[in-house]
C-alpha cells in the first residue's frame, strides 16, 4: 500500500492574528446586543456594539456613547474583558491556558505567539507566557487598589468596580472610563486635579506600552547583566517623548483657559504630564482635546502617530520605528553605509521593514481622514469641527489611541464604518494584515536579478 505523506502547511502567525481578532470582534458584538448588556434593557444598534467591540479589542477607546451612562454592568464586565483580551493578545491567553492545563507548547503554538509579540526569535515560551500575565494581573491588582483609596470613599461600592475597570483599560491602553457617574463623557476632566488618580493611570499607562519585551529583560537583569538594545531603545525614546509632550504641552495650552489656562503651576505640570503620557494610545483625557489649539492637536497627532513599543498594549508606528527613521537620515548624513543605533548596526531588513511600515500606516490615516471630511455634514465645520480635527481623530483610530476632537461624533455612518476599520488595521498592524491577506509565495531566492540604477533627490 502506498504511503501518502501528508502535506505540512506552513504557520501563517499574522492570518492567526487576524482571524483571531475578528472572532473575539464578532463574540464581543453579539454580547453587547444583548438587552442585559445596555442600561435601559433595550437592545443596542448592531453598528454601535460592533463600533464598541472594536474599539474595545483594538483597545482604542473611541466610543459612541458614554461607557457608564449606557452599559450596564454587565455590558460594563464585556467591555472591560474585551479590553483584556485585546490587550494582552488572544494568542497569549489560549496558549497561557493550555500551559496552565499541563499541555505542551509546541512549534505552531509558539510561532504564533512570536508572531503577535512581534519577536522573530521565541525564546522560553511557556515562561515569558506565564511572566505575562502574572505581572499583567499584579501590575493591574496594585492600581485598582490605589485608586480605591480616592474610588471608594467618593463612590461607594461601586468605587471598587470603577478602579478595577479603569485599572484594566488604563494598563491595557484602551482609554474606557466610568467616569460618567460625574458628567456623561468628560474621561478623567473631573479628577483632573487629583495627583493620585492621574499619576497611577499614567504609570500603568507608561508600564503596559513599554511592551512584554522589556520587561522580560528586566525579569532577567540580574543573571543578563545588562539591557538589550531593544530595551534602550524603547526607554530612551519613550522617555524623550514624554519629557518633550510635558513641555510642548506646557507652552502651547500655558493659557488657554479652556485646557491649562486656569490651573496652578502644580496642576498645569501634572495635566501636560498627563496629556502627554495618554495621548501615545492611552485615550483618556484630563483636559478636553476638542478645546485645544490646532497647533497642539497637530503635536498631538504626531505624538498618537508614534505611539508605544512594539509587543505592548499600545498602537502607533511604534518608538523603535521613529528611532530607524531618525538614525537612518542621521547615517545618510554622516555618509555612514550602515544604520547605526547605540554603536550596533541595523540590519537593513528592519530598515525596509520600517519603511513598509511608515508608508502603509500613513495609507491607512489618509484613506481615514478623507471619508471623514468628506462625510462631515454640513454646518459641521460651524461648531469647529474641520481638516485637523478629521486628521487628529483619524490617526487616534490608527494609533488606537481613543481620544477626539469631534469629528468621530459627528460624521455619518461611512466615517464611523471607515473608524472601525482603522482600529483594526492599527490593532493588528498594517504589515500584519497585508501578509495575513497573502498566499505563500515560491521560493525566488535562486532568481539573480541584474543591478539597476535610479535617480533620486
Amino acid at each position: 500500500m502506498p504511503i501518502i505523506e501528508k502535506e505540512n502547511k506552513r504557520v501563517n502567525p499574522a492570518r492567526t492574528l487576524v482571524v483571531g481578532f475578528l472572532v473575539i470582534i464578532a463574540v464581543g458584538t453579539v454580547l453587547l446586543c444583548l438587552p442585559i448588556s445596555s442600561r435601559s434593557r433595550s437592545f443596542t444598534s448592531l453598528f454601535d456594539c460592533l463600533f464598541t467591540a472594536t474599539s474595545a479589542t483594538c483597545v482604542t477607546g473611541l466610543t459612541v456613547a458614554d461607557t457608564y451612562s449606557h452599559w450596564s454592568l454587565f455590558g460594563q464586565i464585556v467591555i472591560a474583558l474585551l479590553v483584556q483580551v485585546g490587550g494582552l493578545g488572544f494568542v497569549t491567553l489560549i496558549t497561557f491556558f493550555n500551559v496552565a492545563a499541563g499541555k505542551k507548547l509546541g512549534y505552531r503554538t509558539l510561532k504564533n505567539v512570536a508572531g503577535e509579540l512581534s519577536e522573530n526569535s521565541f525564546v522560553g515560551g511557556r515562561r515569558i507566557l506565564i511572566s505575562i500575565i502574572k505581572y499583567s494581573l499584579i501590575f493591574e491588582l496594585c492600581g485598582a487598589l490605589i485608586m480605591m483609596t480616592v474610588f471608594v470613599p467618593r463612590y461607594g461600592v461601586y468605587g471598587v468596580w470603577m478602579s478595577v475597570f479603569m485599572s484594566i483599560t488604563a494598563f491595557c491602553n484602551a482609554g474606557f472610563d466610568l467616569m460618567g457617574t460625574d458628567a456623561p463623557n468628560t474621561s478623567l476632566i473631573t479628577v483632573n486635579d487629583d495627583p493620585i488618580v492621574l499619576i497611577t493611570i499614567a504609570l500603568l499607562i507608561i508600564i503596559g506600552g513599554l511592551g512584554f519585551i522589556v520587561w522580560e529583560n528586566f525579569q532577567n537583569l540580574r543573571s543578563t547583566k545588562k539591557l538589550t538594545l531593544h530595551t534602550r531603545a524603547v526607554l530612551v525614546m519613550s522617555g524623550a517623548l514624554i519629557a518633550a509632550g510635558t513641555a510642548f504641552y506646557l507652552l502651547t495650552e500655558w493659557n488657554n483657559p479652556a485646557t491649562l489656562g486656569e490651573m496652578n503651576f502644580g496642576e498645569k505640570l501634572l495635566n501636560a504630564f498627563f496629556t502627554s503620557v495618554t495621548t501615545r494610545t492611552a485615550g483618556f483625557a484630563s483636559i478636553p482635546m476638542e478645546s485645544m489649539s490646532e497647533f497642539s492637536q497637530l503635536g498631538t497627532s504626531l505624538l498618537m502617530f508614534v505611539g508605544v513599543a512594539p509587543a505592548s498594549m499600545g498602537g502607533g508606528i511604534k518608538v523603535t520605528t521613529l528611532l530607524v527613521m531618525i538614525m537612518t537620515v542621521v547615517s545618510y548624513i554622516k555618509n555612514k553605509s550602515d544604520v547605526e543605533i547605540f554603536r550596533h548596526k541595523i540590519d537593513k531588513l528592519v530598515v525596509y521593514r520600517t519603511l513598509v511600515m511608515s508608508v502603509l500606516s500613513m495609507f491607512a490615516v489618509l484613506i481615514c481622514f478623507s471619508a471623514l471630511y468628506f462625510s462631515i455634514p454640513e454646518g459641521a465645520s460651524e461648531s469647529g469641527v474641520g481638516a485637523v480635527q478629521c486628521l487628529f481623530d483619524a490617526i487616534s483610530a490608527f494609533s488606537t489611541a481613543g481620544l477626539s476632537a469631534g469629528a468621530a461624533a459627528v460624521t455619518g455612518y461611512a466615517g464611523k464604518g471607515l473608524l472601525i476599520v482603522t482600529m483594526f488595521i492599527g490593532r493588528v498592524g498594517p504589515v500584519s494584515l497585508i501578509l495575513s491577506l497573502i498566499m505563500n509565495s515560491t521560493n525566488r531566492k535562486n532568481i539573480v536579478l541584474p543591478d539597476g540604477n535610479i535617480i533620486i533627490g
